[in-house]
């Protein structure tokens, strides 16, 4: 899109993309900063298994995450403020059991 200023006219990239994962039960918002990509979402009560194809950070705003790594047999809980990171090419799965708002953060 085009916006005018006076004489000057710039570009507007498109700041914001809308994701939506499992049937609507999770929700994000993507977006880039300085060539730093991430997302902002919320996760309804469920089950979910995500690939990366990246590594991420993700980091608990509201809620928690149970999540156990493709790689790993235990599995962890992570509250509000607190993060964990997936390696690229992976997978991880959640047991959400309360609505979650999250940050995830692609490192590469």
């Amino acid at each position: 899109m085009l916006r005018w200023l006076g004489k000057r006219a710039y570009r507007e990239e498109k700041m914001l993309k809308v994701n939506e994962y499992f049937d609507g039960n999770v929700k994000s918002i993507g977006f880039e900063q300085k060539g730093d990509k991430a997302t902002v979402g919320v996760m309804e009560a469920g089950e979910y298994l995500f690939n990366t194809a990246a590594p991420e950070r993700m980091t608990v705003i509201k809620g928690a995450l149970t999540i156990q790594l493709a790689d790993e047999d235990e599995w962890h809980t992570y509250h509000q403020g607190e993060s964990f990171d997936v390696a690229g090419h992976s997978s991880f799965k959640l047991e959400v059991k309360v609505a979650t708002a999250y940050l995830c953060e692609f490192l590469d």
